[in-house]
């Protein structure tokens, strides 16, 4: 029998993604011996128990990793610097670190300045998620077909970044390397930028009168559904995504904004031709998401 990636992993966070990772790991014995979970929320803890996602449940982070060969970080973008801190100290010598956020850079930022020199980080990303959250969010194929995003450091341990690379394959994901920052500045536009739009359509929506605000609710089309359903997400998880990738995002913005200006310029003139290349590039782009599985 070949032995799994990880003798003991620890997930800290049972969100979405941590509480799928939990089940995929489980169910696989190619990913780990041992799934240990754990959240700052006793509530969460005691769903994970009852949901029965991981071998043991521990709800101090300095506990749950120790003997861990393998310690993934589910948490917001915002206290992972926070809990690295914390569980640091406790680490097993060779342990391998990584994570699930939407920001690179500043996970770096946060964690790097206080790394050991015996424990080797690998930054993840999974480009998987729902507008749910929670442990009975989760399952264990979310991954499936994915990718899954690493942005190692400079001077990585490479068997260290293997190992990370090959649980994500055994979620099922596709996974691929790249620099931090770019990784930060392709994210701003193919995810934080579209939720930065969604809330905002969707406050917009909702400051009209009262008469019309209903009739909006009540006559929308798939489109503004599909607005709700991004808007419907975490907002602690993407108020520091924001605030973490906000150089990114806010170039990102810039040249949204001027797009729109100018379509509002063809709108406003009547320059179909200019209406018609814009429309005509949007499907392409769709025709190219769903030849790649990605729709």
């Amino acid at each position: 029998m070949t032995e799994p990636i990880f003798q003991r992993l620890t997930l800290i966070g049972m969100g979405l993604i941590g509480s799928s990772l939990s089940r995929r790991a489980k169910q696989s014995g190619a990913i780990a011996r041992e799934v240990v979970a754990c959240d700052l929320s006793a509530d969460a803890c005691e769903r994970v128990r009852l949901l029965g996602i991981a071998h043991h449940v521990e709800p101090d982070a300095a506990l749950a990793v120790q003997g861990a060969d393998g310690v993934v970080l589910c948490v917001p973008v915002g206290v992972l610097g926070e809990v690295a801190a914390r569980i640091m100290p406790h680490l097993a010598p060779g342990a391998i670190l990584s994570d699930v956020g939407s920001t690179k850079q500043s996970m770096l930022r946060e964690i790097e300045p206080i790394l050991r020199r015996d424990v080797a980080l690998v930054p993840g990303h999974p480009l998987a998620g729902t507008e749910y959250s929670g442990p009975d969010a989760g399952f264990s194929t979310l991954f499936e077909n994915r990718w899954c995003l690493l942005t190692p450091p400079d001077g990585t341990d490479r068997g260290a970044v293997a190992r990370i690379g090959a649980m994500w394959v055994a979620c099922g994901a596709r996974v691929r390397e790249m620099d931090a920052a770019h990784h930060d500045r392709v994210l701003a536009i193919v995810s934080h930028l579209p939720h930065l739009l969604a809330f905002t359509i969707c406050g917009t929506a909702d400051d009209l009168a009262d008469e019309t605000r209903g009739e909006v609710l009540e006559f929308a089309a798939s489109g503004f559904r599909d607005f709700t359903r991004i808007a419907a997400s975490d907002p602690v998880m993407w108020r520091d995504i924001f605030l973490n990738n906000r150089e990114a995002l806010l170039e990102m913005l810039a040249r949204f904004t001027e797009d729109a200006q100018a379509m509002a310029r063809a709108i406003r003139w009547g320059d179909d031709a200019f209406i018609v290349d814009k429309i005509e590039r949007g499907r392409a782009i769709r025709r190219s998401l769903i030849e790649l599985n990605q729709a």
